[in-house]
């Protein structure tokens, strides 16, 4: 009799403890958002490439890469930098510093064309480092890594923000989207 009780209360205090990991998890937000243009709000860092367009121009126009310090190199501006900027910051930066005594007037564009990787680990069968694609979801990150093990926990994903130190929980489905630079993690299921 004594094992049986022991037994049950043992069984509750797991099944408590499981759906207090349930109840923290997150079910609506951005992240389950309509698709819309990761460029909106995106904010550079280390590792995505640009291309900038200096009209007229040909020998400043190039693609360009931030520098693991943040900076973006570019000819006669030098060094921005770019960590945590907008496109639309570094255009304005980059507009006045060519004003400054090298062009009047300059007409210039800038463009995201590679975005930072996305990191997938956990519960796929090739966890590892994938280039970002636009508008991608955490399903497409899951089939880009050859999909769920037999293992794997289909109905919560965790995500960590790049330079984020906490991940969070999600709902697995199929409006959730995948920023890059983010750490996706699948767990194990238990049942």
């Amino acid at each position: 009799m004594t094992v049986r009780i022991i037994l049950s209360s043992l069984l509750a205090l797991i099944l408590s403890a499981c759906a207090a990991n349930v109840a923290n998890v997150i079910e609506t937000g951005p992240r389950f958002a309509a698709v819309t243009s990761v460029a909106e709000d995106y904010k550079l860092a280390a590792g995505d490439k640009v291309r900038l367009t200096v009209f007229n121009e040909p020998n400043l126009s190039g693609e360009f890469s931030v520098s693991t310090s943040g900076a973006l190199s570019l000819p006669l501006v030098g060094d921005i930098p770019a960590d945590g900027k907008s496109i639309a910051d570094i255009t304005t930066v980059v507009q006045k510093r060519l004003a400054d005594g090298y062009l009047r007037d300059p007409n210039i564009s800038l463009e995201v064309t590679t975005y930072r990787p996305f990191f997938i680990l956990g519960e796929v069968s090739a966890p590892g480092q994938y280039p970002y694609a636009s508008n991608m979801t955490v399903l497409n990150a899951v089939a880009t890594a050859q999909g769920f093990t037999p293992r794997a926990d289909n109905k919560i994903v965790y995500i960590r923000r790049a330079g984020g130190v906490d991940e969070q929980a999600y709902r697995l489905s199929p409006d959730l989207r995948v920023l890059p630079g983010d750490t996706i993690r699948l767990g194990e299921r238990f049942f």
